[in-house]
């Protein structure tokens, strides 16, 4: 059995590739992944390709030579002769006459013929009146040209913030080791930030980033904070048995997304209170599922949880038994609806 191996960013594409490469199709061949590959740190960095093989099945490691062979052996015998045309009488012309005979036809015929009926005198043209000198239409006068618009000014933007310079903690402690930790990562990220470090009543560390006033560290629906958020609490835990929480914030992102999400629950709660049908929400990381939990722990008739694996999980909202849906029922509530 012969086999190819073919790589790519994905599974997915490594096969393509492979298919596009023997000339076959999917189920043509057996495929073995090699290396599932990598993205990396934040897909830029560390990332690996996808390895798979693709064995070519022994019903189709017949040769091409072999079968074109073969299908053109089949193609000649089944071929018939094409079958002999029938002769057709040839159509008899009529003789043509002579020329002398024609001649004389043609003197039989009468030679005056009536002439036509004498047309009559054409009329005199109309002359058609001069307009009165009050129609004559004047030669317009030319429109005055518009004077050209002054070049738009760019808009300028508005000026940041600066940044307030954040205290120095001490290396040898944990705030130190986060904050050390942080300006160096945002320094090769090339976002200059101040990294302000503090600890809460329950021990855990809270950080807030000033500076990104272009939202670099923040990332679309704060993918990137929380990614940021999770190597920190990694390199601040590593082989300690004590775990310590850390939060990472910047230019006040998690209080604006807190009361986004809290408006959120309360809004798809009443919906589930007056169809009376559960409500699925959008995917969610663990930290936004915790604050629609709690939005809705104390509202009254309402229940809520998570349902799917990371990282598509998402929360549920249902109506207690006891609950009556006010109004007529809906269909359930899609991710599209939540916006």
């Amino acid at each position: 059995m012969s086999s190819y191996e073919s790589t790519g960013k994905t599974v997915q594409e490594a096969i393509s590739e492979g298919l596009n490469k023997l000339g076959l199709s999917i189920g043509e061949v057996q495929v073995d992944i090699l290396d599932e590959g990598s993205k990396g740190l934040f897909g830029l960095f560390g990332s690996k390709m996808a390895r798979v093989r693709l064995t070519i099945k022994e019903d189709e490691t017949r040769d091409t030579a072999s079968i074109f062979a073969d299908s053109l052996s089949s193609y000649d015998a089944g071929r018939s002769a094409p079958a002999p045309r029938e002769s057709r009488p040839a159509r008899s012309k009529p003789a043509r006459k002579p020329k002398a005979e024609t001649a004389t036809e043609a003197q039989a015929e009468p030679a005056a013929q009536p002439q036509a009926a004498p047309r009559e005198e054409a009329k005199p043209a109309r002359q058609r009146a001069p307009k009165p000198a009050a129609q004559v239409q004047e030669p317009k006068a030319p429109k005055a040209e518009r004077a050209p618009k002054p070049p738009r000014k760019p808009r300028e933007k508005a000026p940041a913030v600066p940044a307030t310079p954040a205290e120095q903690k001490d290396p040898a402690t944990l705030e130190g080791q986060v904050q050390s930790f942080l300006q160096e990562l945002t320094t090769l990220m090339r976002v200059p930030v101040s990294v302000h470090v503090l600890t809460d009543e329950e021990g855990n560390i809270r950080v807030t980033m000033e500076g990104d006033a272009q939202g670099i560290l923040i990332g679309r629906r704060g993918e990137t904070l929380d990614a940021l958020q999770y190597l920190t609490g990694l390199y601040l835990n590593r082989g300690k048995d004590d775990y310590t929480r850390v939060t990472l914030d910047s230019e006040g992102y998690r209080a604006k997304r807190e009361d986004a999400l809290v408006r959120l629950a309360n809004r798809m709660a009443n919906r589930a209170l007056r169809t009376g049908r559960r409500v699925s929400l959008e995917p969610m990381n663990p930290y936004e599922r915790r604050v629609l939990h709690s939005a809705l722990q104390d509202h009254e008739g309402i229940a809520t949880h998570s349902e799917g694996e990371e990282p598509n999980r998402y929360v549920v909202i249902t109506i207690n038994h006891d609950a009556k849906p006010q109004g007529q029922e809906a269909d359930e509530v899609s991710a599209d609806e939540q916006g």
